[in-house]
C-alpha cells in the first residue's frame, strides 16, 4: 500500500504539492491524474525518495520514505517520467545491473530477465546497446527494470507513452496481472481511454491538491457525467477556481 498524508513541497515561491493526501490500496490500480504542473511528478519523486517533503509524509507498506528510505525503496518499482538509460549498456545489462543492486541470486535474475523480455516484447533487442533505441524500446527497458525485483508496489508514469497498439495492449495485460496478484499500482497517464480501462480508483489533482477521488462508478454517480474526460475537466477547472480564491484570500 502507498499512502500520502498532507504532503507539501515547494520550490522557492512555487508550491508544487499543497496538502495532498490519498491512499493506494493493494490489489488496485490507482490513477493519479492532473494537468501539467498539477504536482504529479513531484509527488512521485517524494515517494521514490528523491525529494524530501516540506511537511506531511509518504509511506510504502507502512515504511516512511524519508526515515526508512532504503527499506521503502526495496518494496517499490518505479517507472519515472525520465527513463534514464545508460547508452553503452544493452537492455539485458540494464536489467542485470538493477537486479544485482536489489540482490537477486544469479540464476533467479537470469530467468527473470528472460521472463520479462517475453512479457514486454523485448526479446529481439535484448542484447543491443540502448543508444539509438526508439522511445517505445526505451520505455520497455525502463518498465522491465522497474519490475526486475518483483516489487509489491509500483509507480508508473505514462506506462504506455510511445508504444504501438500491440505493445500497449501487452503492458495493460501485464498491469492487470500484477494487480490481480495483489500488487499496489499507482499510474499517471493523459490517455483517458487507457485510464478508464486500467484504473480501479481515480485521484484527480489540481494545483497540488486532491479535487476529487473515488472509483469510476462513484465519480459518475457524484458528477452525473458518464465520460471520464468530462469528469476530469470539470474537476480540475473547479480546482483552478479554488486555487485562485485561495491566492486572492477570498
Amino acid at each position: 500500500m502507498i499512502q500520502v498524508d498532507h504532503l507539501t513541497k515547494s520550490f522557492g515561491r512555487v508550491r508544487a504539492v499543497d496538502d495532498l493526501s490519498f491512499v493506494a490500496p493493494n490489489g488496485t490500480v490507482t490513477g493519479l491524474l492532473g494537468p501539467n504542473g498539477a504536482g504529479k511528478t513531484t509527488t512521485f519523486r517524494v515517494i521514490y525518495g528523491l525529494l524530501r517533503p516540506d511537511s506531511g509524509s509518504a509511506s510504502i507498506d507502512g515504511l516512511d520514505v524519508v526515515s526508512q528510505r532504503l527499506a521503502a525503496q526495496r518494496r517499490l518499482g518505479a517507472l519515472p517520467d525520465v527513463r534514464g538509460l545508460y547508452p553503452r549498456l544493452t537492455a539485458r545489462e540494464h536489467l542485470r545491473y538493477f537486479g544485482q543492486l536489489h540482490g537477486l541470486p544469479v540464476d533467479r535474475l537470469e530467468a527473470r530477465i528472460e521472463d520479462l523480455a517475453r512479457q514486454i516484447g523485448m526479446t529481439e533487442f535484448l542484447d543491443r546497446r540502448t543508444k539509438g533505441f526508439s522511445r517505445g524500446q526505451e520505455l520497455k527497458v525502463a518498465l522491465a527494470r522497474s519490475l526486475i525485483h518483483e516489487p509489491p508496489n509500483l509507480i508508473l508514469d505514462e506506462p504506455t507513452n510511445g508504444l504501438d497498439v500491440v505493445s500497449s495492449r501487452a503492458v495493460r495485460r501485464l498491469i492487470g496481472e500484477l494487480r490481480d496478484a495483489g500488487c499496489c499500482i499507482v499510474l499517471s497517464s493523459h490517455i483517458m481511454a487507457e485510464v478508464e480501462a486500467m484504473c480501479d480508483r481515480l485521484v484527480f489533482i489540481a494545483h497540488g491538491r486532491t479535487v476529487m477521488e473515488g472509483t469510476p462508478d462513484e465519480l459518475r454517480a457524484r458528477t452525473g457525467r458518464d465520460d471520464l474526460e468530462d469528469m476530469f475537466v470539470d474537476a480540475v477547472t473547479e480546482g483552478d477556481a479554488a486555487a485562485l480564491h485561495r491566492e486572492l484570500g477570498t
